[in-house]
């Protein structure tokens, strides 16, 4: 299971097709030059510019969408485990240092996962959160047998942090559609292969600032929506500070 494109190859990607189509469309163009901008053309031209713009509108609102649903997700996920482990330490012992055992290892184990999550890795952590998921369970269950006064209060909060669990990992899940991330490089490229038919066709020079400029902000919006989908890496990583200070508010 692949985790996506790296922003920085698909901003590459990107990048040479826009050029390549830039450079076929104004070759072709320079080969039947009138002399005259088509205005027919021009305004094909224009749209398929407008139409570029809503779809990197509607990918970059997506991407920042999904971003935001990750971060919430692990700030949830955090909360429940804090709940859960302060409802443990309600517990008499020897439950109580067993399950805040258990409860420590499960939130270290799930910051590891959420400083370098992978897709790859997915089907790995979701064996282990239901393994120490299960050993919390039982550990539930053996003081719910003793006759805790905390019994309603302990298992809400267990299913709780399974629930948030569920929903992490479903967030985490989420990335770009390919048939998104094909229409987007479609969407790019014709754009500049009209761009290049026109400016060939015309007698005012290569338009190559004008290209550069158009190549240089849509490159930047793409490579910010991959970097986007990528939470562990590139420029935007995802925070993992409401695990951290859980752990640190555990004391061990």
């Amino acid at each position: 299971m692949r985790d996506g494109l790296d922003a920085w190859i698909a901003a590459l990607l990107y990048s040479s097709s826009i050029l390549v189509a830039w450079g076929v469309g104004w070759r072709w163009g320079k080969r039947d030059r009138t002399g005259q901008d088509d205005e027919v053309e021009g305004k094909f031209t224009d749209a398929s510019l407008a139409l570029l713009g809503l779809l990197l509108a509607f990918t970059f609102s997506m991407s920042i969408d999904r971003h935001d649903v990750r971060r919430h997700a692990v700030i949830d996920d955090s909360s429940a485990i804090g709940d859960f482990y302060t409802c443990a330490s309600l517990l008499n012992e020897p439950v109580r240092s067993r399950l805040q055992s258990v409860v420590h290892q499960y939130a270290l184990h799930k910051l590891e996962v959420a400083r370098q999550p992978t897709l790859d890795s997915l089907n790995s952590t979701i064996n282990q959160n239901l393994e120490l998921q299960a050993k919390m369970t039982s550990l539930v269950a053996e003081a719910v047998n003793n006759g805790t006064p905390f019994a309603n209060t302990l298992v809400a909060a267990l299913n709780n942090l399974t629930s948030r669990d569920a929903a992490h990992l479903a967030a985490f899940r989420t990335r770009l559609p390919g048939i998104v991330v094909a229409l987007l490089l479609l969407g790019a490229v014709l754009p500049a292969f009209l761009m290049g038919l026109q400016q060939g066709r015309s007698n005012r020079g290569h338009h190559f600032s004008g290209v550069a400029c158009f190549l240089i902000l849509v490159v930047l919006v793409i490579y910010v929506i991959f970097d986007l989908n990528k939470p562990a890496e590139g420029l935007i990583v995802m925070s993992t500070q409401p695990l951290e200070h859980q752990i640190r508010a555990m004391g061990n």
